[in-house]
This record gives C-alpha cells, structure tokens and sequence, in this order.
C-alpha cells in the first residue's frame, strides 16, 4: 500500500499535484476494500470450518439428540414405569398396546410354577386347594447366536436285479440343493450372516475374524472377503441387473455420489479419489436403490447407468448430470438452504443473526418446505394445483430478492455463494412445481448413501475393484430389501439357498426373487407390528 511521504507534503498545492493525492488516496481505499473483504472471507471460512468440526452437521437442532458417551444417564428416569406385558385372567382383557403387538410373532416358550402336591393343601382347613386363575409375566429372551456343522448327506442307487443280470446298472442319485460356494464350507446362512454384519450393521471383517474366535472357528478376514465378493459377483448381480432394468423404466429418479478410496485400482495410486454413485426410484414408485462403483465423478458414468431412462431426475445440481438424453433435471432446496444456513454460520459472533439477510434467505427456503409438509398427504394431482396456488408467489419473491441483494453483497462471501447457487440452479428448484410427484429436495438420495457413507467410516476403503464392485451389489439389495420391509440377514440367506438352484436366465425365475415379489416367503419378511 502507498503512503504519502513528506515530500508529497512539501509540494505546492496545484490543481495537478491535488489530483495525483486523490488518485492515491482512491487506490488505497480501494485496496482497504479489498483486504477487508479478503479478511471477511477468511473470517467466515474459519468459521465455517469450526462449525463443520465441532457443530452439528445438519441445518437444525435436534433438542432429543444425545451425548454419545452419556445415553444411559441422560436418559434414565427413575420414575419411568416398565412396559406393561403382564396380564391377570381374572381381570378384563385390556386392549392390545404397541408392546404386546410387537410380541405376537415371537416364539413362546412357556415355563409353568405350579405348587407341589404337598403345597397344595388349605393352611386354614386343611384340605386340597382348587386352581382359581393364573398370572402371566412376559419377558423377551435373548438367545445369542449359535454354530453348528449341517452335514449334507446324499444317497445313491443301484439295481441289484440289473447286476445279477449282467445288465447295463444304473446309478441314481437323490437330488440335493446345490451349493453356495462349490468346495467350501460356507451356507447360505453363514454368507449371508458375515454381509449382513458388514453392510448393514457396518461391522468390519476383522472384528467379525475375532467374533468367529469366540465360537471356535479360525476364519480368516480374506476368507471372509472372498466370499463376499462371490457371493455379490456371481449371485446377487444377476438381481442387481434385474434392478437396473426395472429402475430405468419409472420415470421420476433421484442420484448422489459420495467418495471411495480404493488401493488397488491399475493406473492409478492408493491416494486418487474414486466414487459410489446412488440411484433411487421417487417416494410414489417401488423403492429401488441402486449403487454403483466408478473411478471417477465423470458425466460418463450417469450417462451410462441412465441410459434408455426418460423422465425426471432430482440431484443436487452437479454439472456430471447435465445434458443426459431424455433426461429433465430438477434440483434440491435443501442444498440451497444449506448455503444460506452456512452464510448465517459464518456471522462473527455477536451478530444479530435474526436481521441478517442470510436469515432472510433461510426464512424463504424454511416457508416453503413448511408448504410442503402440508402437502405430503395429498395425492400428486392435488399436490400440484396447491403448489402453483401456494409455493409458486413464494418462489416468485423469493427470486426477486435473489436478483436484488446479489447486487449487494461481495460474490466470495458465504453469503454471495448462497445467493449465486440459488440463482444459477433456479431453474431446476422450480421444477417440482411441474409435477405432484416430483420432491422438493433431493433428500431421499442423500438419507439413501448415508449407510454406505457410515460403512465406509469403519471399513474406511476398498482393496480392490472387485471388492468395490461387490460392495455397490450388496449395498444395493440390501437398502432396497430394507425399504420394501424385507429383514436383511433373512432375504440374503434366502437368496443364496435359491439362486444356485434357478434357471439365472430366466426372468420370470428371477423376478419372483426380486425384494417387492410378493411371492417371498412371510420369514424374509419384516413384522407389521414392527
């Protein structure tokens, strides 16, 4: 920055020399503007990145949210009561509560107290007592799990007649189900148990190799991941294929993609950044989830998994999903309330965040998700005329005061990007106004790869592509046989004692295994009551 010296002090005071000191002391306001918005900028980033490492991570506050370390003390009440399972005969029956329906599908092992013979005589008279009623306690038993060997024993024939006879003797074997894994101990149940802890409880493989410890059996984490990728690679992708056909026929879609660090990928080092991509059918369809590993965040890879679908696709505005045929993008207001809630974040402390115009902006987006939370009961019809009648003057406002306070505030302030993404995504936020059945955020999609997202936190990568490519399968069926009420563990062990046992190109074979055929048997399924 210039200074003025004392020469410039000492100098005649002419018209020239009067212009030249204002033209210094232009430039230097201009460069006090600039570093002041630069010390804004790196003030809010500070912020932003003390939020992000310490703050919760999402735009409201959960007032139930617990510590982690203290659960049981913040949520022991002494004078909370028991739930109630216990019935007396002699008294009216009480109508079912949620805990005696949650017990209806159990198992019931029942164990009888009555009163030895000798007991069994009046203290008063004397003579024998008669049963009057019973009291019943409930308790729900835990019983943990089991190891056993199956041993699977085939018979074969032969025809002694034949023999005597010097006739051509036949051999018969009985039938027997064909294995999951040819040569390998592994059933059905035991593959499906070892993905189930991985992908859906997100129990690592050498935890699981130190649990098996415990029951007495040395498997190995490689063995363990062998058959993972066996069981996806040559077992479930013929379903995941099946999946994808039956995807890209719906019409209203919604995609996300998160980061995946795989080490062995060729070409590349342990340190590039690879991707899980995530498909899903709309709240109004059959839920379908769909995962898919790809090295890159390249449009190619939308381009080649949407291909032959038409219709509606919610994202979170990312350029990769731009300019796919047949495709109509719509965008995610909660991303841009996002935005506008960092932007409010950002404020240095003692601000009256209440006057703020990031506030403002906030105010907007939370007005019309309060819309739409009256709407979600309506059908899409109904939904649409009351969009257009409610949310669209919101919208209009809204993009008003967009236009005017983007001419007001620095572009690389936090609040300037809120603005900016709103604006250049306009187009696509106002497009659920086009259909009832579209959403207004891309929310599904997101809460869809939070499991992957909280799986890849504890086994933090893959080993290989192939290991990656297995994981996108299992990830697949098992979040879309939880979102069609399917029990994870009971589905998988299901599949693999059927599909070694089909005709794999036959669809009508395969589509009855599909997680919504309503021709799967009631034990995969999820209990109602539940």
């Amino acid at each position: 920055m210039e200074n003025i010296t004392e020469s410039d002090a000492n100098h005649p005071q002419t018209d020239e020399h009067i212009q030249s000191l204002k033209d210094k002391i232009s430039v230097q306001e201009h460069q006090i503007e600039e570093l002041s918005a630069k010390l804004k900028w790196y003030e809010e980033q500070f912020l932003l990145s003390q939020k992000r490492r310490f703050g919760a991570s999402s735009e409201k506050t959960n007032p139930d949210q617990l510590s982690f370390f203290d659960e049981a003390e913040q949520e022991a009440d002494p004078k909370a009561s028991e739930p109630t399972v216990e019935e007396i005969t002699y008294k009216r029956r009480k109508t079912k509560g949620k805990n005696d329906k949650m017990l209806d599908d159990l198992p019931v092992e029942t164990v009888e107290y009555p009163l030895s013979d000798e007991a069994q005589t009046c203290p008063q008279c004397g003579e024998h007592l008669h049963q009057m009623s019973k009291e019943i306690r409930k308790e729900i038993k835990v019983i943990p799990a089991q190891v056993k060997v199956v041993k699977h024993v085939r018979h074969v024939y032969t025809c002694r007649n034949c023999e005597k006879n010097d006739i051509s003797t036949p051999v018969i074997t009985a039938p027997m189900p064909a294995p999951v894994l040819p040569g390998s101990f592994v059933s059905p149940s035991l593959m499906a148990f070892v993905m189930d802890r991985k992908y859906t409880l997100a129990v690592p493989l050498y935890r699981q190799e130190q649990q098996f410890k415990h029951f007495g059996i040395d498997l190995s984490r490689q063995t363990l991941a062998n058959w993972m990728i066996h069981g996806a690679n040559d077992w479930l992708v013929h379903l995941y294929n099946r999946m994808h056909t039956k995807l890209i026929e719906h019409e209203i879609l919604h995609a996300d993609e998160t980061i995946l660090q795989v080490l062995r990928e060729e070409g590349r080092t342990a340190a590039n950044k690879s991707y899980m991509w995530l498909y899903a059918t709309g709240h109004t369809d059959v839920p379908i989830y769909l995962y898919d590993y790809r090295t890159t965040r390249a449009s190619k890879h939308p381009q080649n998994m949407l291909d032959g679908f038409n219709g509606y696709l919610h994202t979170d505005g990312y350029i990769g999903y731009n300019g796919i045929p047949g495709v109509k993008p719509v965008g995610c207001f909660a991303h841009a309330r996002r935005y506008f809630s960092d932007a409010l974040k950002a404020l240095p402390k003692g601000s009256d965040q209440t006057s703020s115009v990031a506030k403002e902006g906030l105010d907007y987006c939370n007005q019309l998700f309060h819309l739409e939370q009256g709407f979600k009961d309506l059908d899409a019809d109904e939904r649409y005329d009351k969009r257009l009648e409610q949310s669209k003057p919101v919208l209009d406002v809204f993009e008003a005061w967009l236009r005017t306070k983007k001419r007001q505030v620095l572009p690389k302030s936090a609040l300037g990007k809120a603005i900016d993404y709103s604006l250049k995504q306009w187009d696509k936020l106002c497009a659920f106004l086009l259909d009832g059945r579209l959403e207004i955020s891309n929310n599904r999609a997101e809460r869809a790869i939070k499991p992957f997202v909280i799986g890849r936190k504890n086994f933090l990568f893959s080993n290989t592509p192939k290991g990656a490519t297995a994981s996108a399968i299992i990830y697949s069926m098992i979040e879309t046989a939880k979102a069609n009420h399917l029990s994870p563990f009971h589905y998988l062990t299901y599949l693999f004692e059927k599909l070694p046992n089909i005709d794999l190109g036959n669809m009508a074979q395969l589509d009855a295994l599909l997680p919504w055929s309503d021709t799967l048997p009631e034990s995969c399924k999820v209990s109602s009551n539940n």
